[in-house]
């Protein structure tokens, strides 16, 4: 499985979320697999890069075709579920940031 999500040529938008767990899964991993199966489902989604180290810290960029894509995304019933349990107890720290890609490049 190729790690590198297939993106179109630019532009188009990412959605990067940098976050701290906090300890034990409690869920965490099934949710996490589901949310992935999920956003895939959406239109607009364009594909997910995702890491986590050994101390809990890992950023995830999912690729979007549009704003309008993202904002529906957020507001997915299930998607605002995983949210709150995020909050409530699979974080400690996060941090969402949105960008347009504007140019692209690889080797």
């Amino acid at each position: 499985m190729n790690p590198f999500a297939q993106t179109p040529k630019p532009p188009y938008y990412a959605v990067i979320f940098s976050s701290q767990r906090t300890a034990g899964d409690q869920g965490y991993g099934e949710m996490a697999d589901r949310m992935v199966e999920l956003a895939a489902e959406q239109p607009g989604y364009l594909g997910v890069e995702s890491v986590r180290d050994e101390s809990g810290f890992g950023i995830t960029v999912s690729y979007w075709a549009s704003l309008e894509a993202i904002r529906e995304w957020k507001r997915n019933e299930e998607h605002q579920v995983a949210q709150e349990k995020g909050r409530q107890m699979w974080y400690g720290h996060y941090i969402t940031r949105i960008c347009k890609v504007e140019r692209d490049y690889s080797l």
